[in-house]
């Protein structure tokens, strides 16, 4: 007997059902046809804000008290795969396999950009695909072409923020290895990025958590980005 399945059946558990019986087929066929590469429902809106800036700089702290407020926010795809990475005991990492850590802070980046709903309202972006392609020549590798593609496809908000180098908050950690010399250069090779594939820059100050958030609320509703998870 045959194993395929005949017009009109899906598997289900590893049985051969009727279509009709299988009340999930909808539902994942939705999931399925919502994502889509590019997201254009949100790309050249305006509402995809990216906050980035010097490694250990209080980015993070910033966009935990932005998330606080009512903001929508999407974490560092880095960080995220240094842990999945270190758990799996995998070889992607920066100080391991620079190239391989690249290529996924990327591919975690477009899918943080397509996952985004335009009900969501102003999404802040914990670093972004720029940030990912930028460290192709820091970290002495040629950019792909796919990489420059992504770069142009996925557009953020025009306006990019950055938090600074500030010594007195950096830290290293397990998974963040990098001195405050080599954060600092990564920053200047961010700021010289973002306007060079067309974003304006602006600079975080060097304040408490409050009166970062209160910046980035005030800067985010000058430039018609203020709208909230869920607000009208």
């Amino acid at each position: 007997m045959s194993n395929a399945l005949s017009p009109g059946e899906t598997s289900v558990h590893g049985s051969r059902v009727p279509v009709s019986a299988d009340p999930q087929r909808g539902v994942r066929k939705l999931f399925e046809n919502s994502y889509i590469a590019g997201n254009p429902g949100c790309n050249g809106t305006g509402s995809l804000v990216v906050v980035s800036g010097c490694s250990s700089g209080g980015k993070s702290s910033l966009l935990s008290e932005m998330h606080r407020r009512g903001y929508a926010v999407r974490p560092e795809p880095g960080r995220q795969i240094v842990r999945e990475q270190m758990f799996i005991e995998g070889d992607a990492l920066p100080w391991t396999d620079s190239l391989k850590f690249i290529e996924l802070c990327i591919s975690r980046s477009a899918y943080f950009y397509n996952s985004v709903s335009p009900d969501e309202g102003c999404v802040l972006f914990d670093r972004s695909i720029v940030d990912a392609v930028t460290a192709f020549p820091r970290m002495g590798l040629p950019t792909p072409g796919w990489a420059r593609n992504a770069l142009d496809r996925y557009r953020y908000a025009p306006t990019v923020f950055l938090a600074p180098p500030w010594e007195a908050l950096f830290q290293t950690d397990a998974e963040r290895r990098g001195s405050f010399e080599s954060a600092s250069a990564e920053y200047h090779d961010l700021a010289t990025s973002f306007p060079a594939n067309g974003y304006a820059v602006e600079e975080i100050p060097r304040a408490s958590i409050a009166e970062r958030a209160d910046f980035l609320e005030a800067r985010l509703a000058a430039l018609g980005f203020a709208n909230k998870a869920g607000a009208s």
